[in-house]
This record gives structure tokens, sequence and C-alpha cells, in this order.
């Protein structure tokens, strides 16, 4: 298995331009928050058992993300499931006011877009195209550029 470093290391080949860079500050975290927001949306019933705190499918899927995360490193993880729960938090909050389902899709659309624009620049493709897990490391990556101490 690879470690956090060896996953940084690959997926920053394909982000090496400071306007790619940019996008990709806002764009993923906006897209892991809009599939948050997704999964927010499809509800779960279970029969005969008092399972309240896991009333969608976005609690279910994030706990295996979790474990995903924590793998590769605990102190990524910590930080990976802070910023989850901001997510729920917020999608939580945009729900009750709002439809999620249409904002999710909204933002997600524009993310993708900015995102593939943001490699065009770069001149480089997507790093999830060539491993579907650096789906999961973008994130993560974002989240420690942003906020190590370099």
């Amino acid at each position: 298995m690879k470690t956090l470093k060896q996953w940084f290391d690959e997926y920053a080949v394909s982000h090496q331009n400071p306007t790619n860079k940019s996008i990709h500050y806002f764009c993923v975290p906006a897209i892991f928050f809009s599939v948050v927001g997704l999964l927010m949306c499809v509800k779960i019933i279970f029969f005969n058992l008092n399972l309240s705190i896991i009333e969608n499918l976005a609690f279910l899927v994030l706990i295996f993300v979790m474990i995903f995360y924590f793998r590769i490193s605990v102190s990524m993880g910590i930080k990976m499931t802070v910023f989850s729960i901001v997510c729920l938090f917020f999608n939580f909050y945009i729900s009750k006011y709002f439809n999620l389902l249409y904002i999710s899709i909204f933002v997600f659309a524009i993310a993708w877009m900015g995102q593939f624009y943001g490699h065009k620049i770069e001149g480089k493709k997507p790093s999830f195209l060539k491993d579907l897990q650096f789906l999961m490391i973008g994130p993560a990556w974002v989240i420690e550029n942003l906020f190590s101490k370099k």
C-alpha cells in the first residue's frame, strides 16, 4: 500500500501550474461537499432498528471513506473527518431551507467544469484517469496544501 507522501507526490505531477492548483483548491472541496450533499439525498430505511444517526447514504459512505484515509495516515484521517463533519453540517442546513439535490448537482457540475479547465491549462490529464483512488487523494492533497505549515 502506498504511503500518503507517495500518493501526494504522484498527484502533484499533474498539479504544478499555479492557476490549476488555485482552481483545485476551490473545486476539489466543492466536489467533495456536493457529493456529500448528493448522498444525503438518498435516504436509508432500517426496519426494526433504531439507527436514527444513519438516515442517509452520506453517513454510511463517509464511514468507509474515513477508513481509507485512516489507513494511509491517522493525521489525514482526522483532518478529513473534520472536513466531512463540516460538509455534513452545512449540507444538513442547506437541506432545511433549499433543495439540496439541485444545489448539489449545480455545485458538482460547475466544480467539475473548473477542474477540467484547470487541467486544460496544466496540459495534463486528471490523475483519476490513471487510478480512481486519486478521487480520494485530491481532497486530502488540498487539505494538506491549504493547512500545512510549509
